[in-house]
């Protein structure tokens, strides 16, 4: 296997998404804003309701840390995706949907099961809430990951959904291992308030001592600090974390370093769809990072892209867009010098 500079570990989920009211969210208790785990039978009998009285938005491939890695690859970085999905149509369309944008994978990550789906729910103020159920992705163990890449990678990134999974844990305490032996720096997402509020032990778990980079929004960095001022959060998140990247929407994001921190300002779009914008934030920010760009500019860059994310439906821009952006926010700076 190449040497990669991202090795990345998630869920593999095909989203299906759908424009919806408020009052679908509440007459089938769907907390928005989150990610709630579903069985199989539970969430076709949702998709057929959502078919019969919703707008129906299209197919996408997912998975929170897929598409950050996404991102990164398509930015110009190298990267690898440990991940399982299941021996079936959408498990193929998934797995050659990574490939397509230029990201290793392992045919470990494909055994017998069905390949997990996620409903993605957009209301009227953008905001998406998630049905999802995880099929043979909640199996994920150190099996359907090829660590081999890991041990000369840059980064190693973990997404917070991971946190539900007991197998995935696993395969997660032994990638942090290898990383830690080799001096891969370790980066990991909150990923969502469901995961802080419902998976919160397994969260820790996957934190363990720490991580070089922490990535969540300030709901999320209130939740796990069990505080309501951002300040407090910060510094009890610096406990453990060496660098810490609390996102706050159309407000920007804030970068904690060790001794100082600093706040860099949003951009204002049309939102349309939030799905994805965090994570496309996490892979352009590493990538700038790995390419020797300041934390400003990173976040800079990062702010950009997830922007764009928002101002259309699905997780995903187009390969080629990222690296248009890159250019037009390079352009930006040199007029600006």
């Amino acid at each position: 296997m190449a040497t990669v500079d991202l090795f990345a570990i998630g869920n593999a989920l095909i989203d299906q998404e759908f424009k919806v009211s408020n009052e679908f969210l509440t007459q089938h208790a769907l907390q928005k804003g989150t990610m709630q785990l579903t069985d199989g039978d539970t969430q076709a009998a949702l998709y057929q309701q959502l078919q019969a009285t919703q707008s129906y938005k299209g197919q996408a491939s997912g998975g929170s840390a897929a598409n950050t890695t996404v991102a990164f690859s398509a930015l110009g970085g190298s990267a690898f995706y440990g991940c399982r999905v299941g021996n079936d149509e959408l498990g193929a369309i998934y797995l050659n949907g990574l490939n397509d944008a230029g990201i290793q994978t392992t045919p470990k990550s494909i055994s017998e099961g069905v390949t997990g789906t996620c409903m993605v729910l957009i209301s009227p103020d953008s905001e998406r809430t998630m049905h999802t159920y995880l099929g043979i992705t909640a199996e994920l163990s150190d099996a359907h990951i090829d660590f081999d890449s890991l041990s000369s990678a840059k980064w190693l990134y973990i997404e917070g959904y991971l946190s539900t999974s007991d197998t995935a844990r696993i395969a997660v305490k032994q990638a942090r291992a290898i990383a830690k032996a080799h001096g891969v720096k370790i980066a990991l997402s909150l990923s969502d308030p469901a995961m802080v509020k419902y998976a919160r032990q397994g969260l820790e778990e996957l934190l363990d001592d720490g991580v070089d980079l922490l990535f969540c929004n300030e709901q999320e960095a209130l939740m796990f600090t069990r505080t309501d001022n951002l300040n407090t959060a910060i510094e009890v998140l610096k406990e453990k974390n060496q660098h810490i990247v609390i996102t706050k929407g159309a407000q920007g994001a804030v970068i904690v370093e060790p001794t100082q921190q600093l706040h860099v300002a949003g951009r204002a779009v049309e939102a349309v769809d939030t799905n994805g914008a965090g994570d496309a934030f996490a892979g352009a920010f590493l990538y700038a990072l790995n390419a020797g760009l300041s934390l400003e500019t990173a976040a800079q860059l990062a702010i950009l892209i997830s922007s764009e994310v928002v101002a259309q439906f699905g997780p995903r821009l187009a390969v080629e867009h990222y690296a248009q952006l890159f250019e037009q926010l390079k352009n930006a700076e040199q007029e600006c010098a």
